[in-house]
């Protein structure tokens, strides 16, 4: 994941840089869209100057990296982003927790910036220059702390783009630096990994007292998975199929009467149906096994158990998969 963001002055070019990663499958989001989609909702129109009296009242009341906070919350791991319109220092150090975040000063002549606004024509924008310079003396530092302070952001920055040329001097500049971008890649650990991908798994359980999930693996490649749950075409246990689950009975207690097969077993099962060996792989199971699983993980020839948390009768299972040579290991995800 690389993390851009993007601060500068009015029409420095910040969108047309935005545009131009976009196309290069940059995900994008601005916290200027976040202050407009607010006054939609209030019923007021998004002027530039309702714009920054509304994101200085927000600041001030919720915290100056407010709607910096918003938008980390919806950031995804698997995608690159680039993020318009930092105009607190706040926003960017809320940005920064984020991996691999670099922030870009977008930077023109106030000339040339000027003869932009006149040319785009957008509702709300100065007509003179005037008042432009008045715009630029609001957004360019506030005695306000909440306020928009562009002059310290820009001091922020990691790099430094200028737009006073062409587009294709702009769009070669920009990709001089995005080629230096250094990536940190924070991969999981392949238990980590697999550990992940059976807690997804008990997410399918049907039982109502557990959810538990199992995964069996082999070289790096998955070959089976498995919920609790009860048997192929019996009711399911969230449907009143099984009524121990059903009546919440004592942990530990008839467990002769649960109709609900363990995740581990299933997984197994499901690999002999298949007609898939277990031989030499390994389990990733998100409660350690129970006596009866731990049988079947042995015979079965399943080498190494991994799990999460420890299931509340499962000490004597650990000793007897110990005791057959099954290596064991307990991690945290």
């Amino acid at each position: 994941m690389i993390v851009i963001g993007i601060t500068g002055k009015y029409c420095a070019g910040k969108t047309t840089v935005c545009d131009y990663l976009k196309g290069k499958s940059f995900y994008y989001k601005s916290l200027s869209d976040e202050l407009r989609e607010i006054l939609e909702k209030e019923g007021t129109s998004p002027t530039r100057e309702n714009l920054i009296k509304r994101g200085n009242e927000l600041r001030e009341k919720f915290g100056n990296n407010y709607l910096a906070q918003k938008i980390s919350q919806g950031i995804s791991q698997d995608k690159n982003y680039i993020i318009d319109s930092l105009r607190n220092p706040k926003e960017i150090e809320e940005f920064e927790k984020l991996p691999n975040f670099h922030l870009w000063c977008i930077e023109a002549q106030e000339k040339q910036r000027f003869e932009r606004i006149l040319k785009r024509s957008r509702e709300g924008d100065p007509k003179t220059i005037e008042d432009f310079k008045k715009l630029e003396a609001q957004e360019s530092s506030s005695e306000n702390k909440s306020g928009q302070q562009l002059d310290q952001c820009a001091k922020m920055a990691k790099h430094y783009i200028e737009n006073n040329g062409t587009l294709a001097e702009l769009f070669a500049k920009v990709d001089s630096i995005l080629l230096q971008t250094p990536i940190e890649l924070k991969r999981p650990s392949w238990d980590t990994y697999f550990m992940n991908i059976a807690k997804e798994v008990a997410m399918r359980s049907n039982c109502i007292k557990r959810k538990v999930g199992a995964l069996i693996e082999r070289e790096k490649r998955i070959v089976c998975t498995g919920y609790n749950g009860t048997p192929r075409g019996v009711k399911n246990c969230n449907e009143g199929g099984c009524s121990r689950c059903n009546s919440f009975t004592d942990g530990g207690t008839k467990l002769d009467e649960c109709r609900c097969s363990h995740a581990e077993e299933n997984a197994i099962v499901q690999a002999s149906f298949h007609g898939i060996s277990t031989a030499g792989a390994s389990i990733y199971t998100t409660y350690s096994p129970c006596l009866t699983c731990s049988k079947m993980i042995i015979n079965a020839g399943i080498k190494k158990v991994v799990y999460n948390a420890d299931y509340p009768l499962g000490k004597a299972a650990l000793e007897m998969l110990q005791e057959a040579g099954v290596e064991i290991k307990k991690i945290e995800v």
